[in-house]
């Protein structure tokens, strides 16, 4: 059986006020994305999600079983399909993690 695959996933929002300035609509849409991401998590296929608290970027770490499922993910996110910010996928390497 071949061992699950991590990618990362980073957006930067495209002005730096952003968790202060978004619009109604762009609310709306960081709220799909907090549900999406909230659903990736219970399907197991996230290993760590979050963001800056000066909200500078956001990141999260798929852990997948192909580079198209990481893909179809990425692109699937409400966030991304909309363009909220400039995001990039990167295959991944998890060098040290605590906890079991």
């Amino acid at each position: 059986m071949d061992l699950p695959l991590t990618y990362i996933s980073t957006m930067r929002p495209k002005r730096p006020d952003f968790p202060a300035s978004m619009t109604p609509d762009e609310r709306a849409v960081m709220e799909q994305h907090f549900t999406y991401v909230r659903r990736l998590f219970d399907q197991g296929k996230l290993l760590l999600g979050g963001a800056a608290t000066d909200g500078a970027i956001g990141v999260l770490v798929y852990r997948v079983d192909s580079a198209e499922e990481a893909q179809r993910i990425f692109d699937d996110d409400p966030a991304v399909t909309v363009g909220i910010g400039h995001s990039e996928l990167h295959p991944f390497r998890v060098g040290h993690i605590s906890g079991p």
